[in-house]
């Protein structure tokens, strides 16, 4: 392994962290970059802005499409009228910038469309659930940490540009900029301000790639011939009777994960449920066969309002 995989799989190492969910089970996580974080704000700060930018044109245009056809002219509209356009654009955008993060993250994904990109998303701290408290207040506290001080900053240097004396202001604006701008930096957990206060953490979402079908695998895509005897194994409506889906779900499990001997044991037991020599040597292929014609038979069943849960049934 090369200084640069083995560098890269201990920072790995040094983010990952067990979280055990409210259902008790103990899950490994990794925290989530930091750039990845503003990779993600910035991503989804351009969506918001362009979003809006577009609205505003959109609303611009059918107005004055509007009006132009009338005794009224837009340029001459009152004072109130002005006033009232301008209270529902900025309600407008207030629903839009808090709505946009609050709903995202809200969501069975727990992302905005910019984490998503990136592949990160939020998770509560401590085995709780992920509140819509603690959404909230993280998204508030964001606005204080950067784009306050941020706006301000943009301000004062156009008041400054217009030689107007602005004392240490823009230093203040600046260091609180910075203190919170290097929080993530100064804890293992590269938690910002809004993460402690609302008890979330940023972590990566794992990619799993969806394992293969069994029915297209072996025997099971072979219509019941082994590979290895080339018999072909078929079952009749008694023998696939005595299983459900319950079975069904056990056997899929054993055939990706079970060891050679833990599959022979399976393999006699369905031998000796169904009235079958068990043989020996072509365990793999018998399972594999059966478990797809059983399948096929529960899904038959099932198109027809027949639901067979497990051998019980």
């Amino acid at each position: 392994m090369s200084r640069r995989n083995i560098a890269a799989a201990h920072r790995d190492e040094r983010r990952t962290r067990t979280l055990v969910t409210p259902e008790g089970l103990t899950l490994p996580i990794t925290i989530a970059p930091r750039m990845a974080r503003a990779g993600a704000l910035i991503i989804d700060v351009m969506i918001i802005v362009f979003g809006l930018i577009a609205f505003q044109l959109a609303v611009y245009w059918i107005a004055d499409g509007v009006l132009s056809g009338t005794r009224f002219d837009p340029e001459q509209m009152k004072g109130g009228a002005l006033e009232f356009l301008g209270i529902v654009v900025a309600l407008f955008v207030f629903c839009t910038w808090y709505g946009y993060f609050l709903v995202q993250e809200l969501g069975p994904r727990g992302a905005t469309l910019g984490k998503r990109i990136v592949g990160i998303r939020i998770a509560a701290r401590g085995g709780a659930r992920l509140t819509p408290e603690a959404v909230i207040a993280r998204n508030l506290l964001r606005d204080i940490e950067i784009f306050y001080p941020l706006i301000t900053l943009f301000i004062l240097l156009v008041v400054a540009r217009n030689e107007v004396p602005i004392g240490i202001l823009g230093w203040v604006m600046t260091g609180w900029f910075l203190i919170f701008l290097l929080f993530p930096f100064f804890n293992r957990d590269a938690l910002r301000a809004g993460d402690v206060v609302a008890g979330t953490w940023v972590v990566e979402r794992p990619r799993t790639k969806l394992a293969k079908a069994l029915s297209a695998q072996g025997a099971a895509a072979a219509q019941g011939a082994s590979d290895v005897t080339g018999v072909r194994y078929a079952f009749g409506e008694a023998e696939l009777s005595i299983y459900g889906e319950k079975e069904l779900q056990t056997l899929e499990r054993m055939l990706r994960d079970a060891q050679p001997e833990a599959l022979a044991a399976v393999h006699e037991t369905i031998c000796r449920k169904i009235g079958w020599d068990p043989g020996a040597g072509d365990e793999r292929a018998f399972l594999e066969a059966y478990y797809a014609q059983l399948r096929s038979r529960l899904e038959t069943d099932l198109r027809f309002g027949k639901r067979k849960a497990d051998k019980f049934a």
